[in-house]
C-alpha cells in the first residue's frame, strides 16, 4: 500500500517538533542575591606576654661528695643520716685509730732517739773543730765528725716527717663535712673497712634544690637570668622561683637548651622528683588577629581577608600564642589586612563587602533561587 506523500510530510513535521522539544532545556530561574552582615577588623602588631611552660627534674644545685683518703681503717662511728642538716666541718663519721695511736707512740720514741743521736754528733763535731790545724787530728778525722753530725741531723728530720705523717692521718680519722648542707645519701656503715676515694656521703650544698628543664631553642632568646617563675610540685604545692641559668649551648640533636630555675629552701623539694614551671618570659611584638576572625577546618586555620576590591578571599594562616581575645598570626599575613570577624563562616570567597574598619559590612553573593 502506498502512503499519501502529504501524510508522510505531516508526520515528519510532528516528529521534528517533538525532537526539538525533547532537546531543549528550561531556562534557569533568576539568581537571587543573599546579603549577610559581617564586621571587619585589622591585623595589627601588639605586645604579647608569652609565658613559657617547662617541666623537668628537681636536682641539687651543687653536690658535695664526702670520702676519706685513708685505706684499711675500720669505721667506728657514723654520726649523720639521710636528710640531716650539717654544717661545714661537722663530723660525719669516725674511723678507729687504735692501731694508729700505737704507731704514733712508737715513732715518737724514734724521734727522741734520733734527737739524742743528732745532739751527740753535733757536740762531737764541735769538740774536734780546728784540731786539724794544730796537728791533734788529721783533717780527714775532723771532716768525718762533721759528716756524722749532718747525717744524724738528717735522720732526725726524717723521723720527724714520719711522725708528722702519722699525726696527719690521725687528724683524718674524723670524716668531716666539706660544706654546709643536707645529707642526700649515705653509703657507709659501722664496722666497714674504709677505702680511699670511697664516697661515704653525698651532700646538697646549702640545701639548695633547683628545677632542671629543657626549652626549645626558639624560646631561649626570650629568657634571661632573674625572670620570675612559678613552680608546681607533684603534691600541688606552688613555689615562687627565678631563672638562675640559661644554657649558652643547644643540643644539636634535640635542638633543646637547658634552663635552671632557683627555688627557695623547702622540705617539699626532693632531688629526683618532677616539677612544672611557668616562666614569665620577656614580652615580644607579634602580629595578632581577633580570636573570632580565625576559622578552623580540615585544612587548618584561615582568615577571610577583605581585599582592596572589597572582595573576600580565604587565606591559610599559622597561629601561635593565644592572649586574651587576640591570636598570634605566625605565618600567612604581613599586617594591616582587614579580616572578617564572627559571622564570616557564612561568607564565601569572592563575596563583596562594603564597610570601613570596625563597621558592620553588608556582604552580598549570588544564591540560587527556588
Amino acid at each position: 500500500m502506498i502512503a499519501d506523500p502529504r501524510s508522510r510530510a505531516g508526520l515528519a513535521g510532528v516528529l521534528s517538533l517533538l525532537a526539538l522539544q525533547a532537546c531543549s532545556k528550561p531556562e534557569p530561574a533568576p539568581r537571587a542575591v543573599v546579603e549577610h552582615a559581617a564586621r571587619v577588623a585589622r591585623i595589627d602588631t601588639r605586645t604579647l606576654a608569652d609565658p613559657l611552660r617547662l617541666s623537668g627534674a628537681l636536682v641539687a644545685r651543687e653536690e658535695a661528695a664526702v670520702s676519706t683518703e685513708l685505706n684499711g681503717y675500720r669505721v667506728a662511728k657514723v654520726l649523720a643520716d639521710l636528710g640531716d642538716g650539717v654544717r661545714a666541718g661537722q663530723p660525719l663519721a669516725v674511723l678507729d685509730d687504735a692501731l694508729l695511736r700505737g704507731q704514733i707512740a712508737q715513732q715518737a720514741a724514734v724521734v727522741e732517739q734520733q734527737a739524742v743521736a743528732a745532739e751527740r754528733a753535733q757536740q762531737e763535731a764541735a769538740r774536734v773543730a780546728g784540731l786539724d790545724k794544730v796537728g791533734a787530728l788529721s783533717p780527714e778525722a775532723v771532716a768525718e765528725r762533721a759528716l756524722q753530725a749532718r747525717s744524724a741531723k738528717a735522720a732526725l728530720a726524717q723521723a720527724q716527717a714520719v711522725l708528722a705523717d702519722l699525726r696527719l692521718r690521725q687528724s683524718m680519722m674524723v670524716v668531716r663535712a666539706p660544706v654546709s648542707g643536707r645529707v642526700l645519701s649515705r653509703s657507709v656503715r659501722p664496722g666497714e673497712v674504709a677505702a680511699a676515694g670511697q664516697v661515704m656521703f653525698r651532700l646538697v650544698r646549702d640545701g639548695l634544690i633547683e628545677l632542671d628543664a629543657e626549652a626549645v631553642e626558639t624560646r631561649l632568646g626570650g629568657l634571661s637570668p632573674g625572670a620570675r617563675a612559678s613552680v608546681r610540685l607533684p603534691d600541688g604545692q606552688t613555689l615562687s622561683g627565678a631563672v638562675r641559668l640559661v644554657s649558652p649551648e643547644v643540643d644539636p640533636q634535640t635542638r633543646l637548651g637547658r634552663v635552671r630555675v632557683r627555688l627557695p629552701l623547702s622540705d617539699a623539694l626532693h632531688p629526683g622528683g618532677f616539677a612544672e614551671a611557668t616562666i614569665n618570659a620577656r614580652p615580644r611584638q607579634a602580629l595578632t588577629a581577633p580570636q573570632s576572625a580565625v576559622l578552623y577546618d580540615g585544612d587548618g586555620a584561615s582568615l577571610l581577608v577583605v581585599g582592596e576590591d572589597e572582595r573576600v578571599r580565604k587565606v591559610p594562616v599559622k597561629t601561635g600564642l593565644l592572649s586574651g581575645d587576640r591570636v598570634e598570626i605566625v605565618q600567612g599575613v604581613r599586617g594591616g589586612e582587614r579580616v572578617v570577624l564572627s559571622g564570616g563562616a557564612l561568607l564565601l570567597p569572592g563575596d563583596k563587602v562594603k564597610a570601613s574598619d570596625g563597621a558592620v559590612a553588608q556582604a552580598a553573593h549570588p544564591g540560587v533561587g527556588l
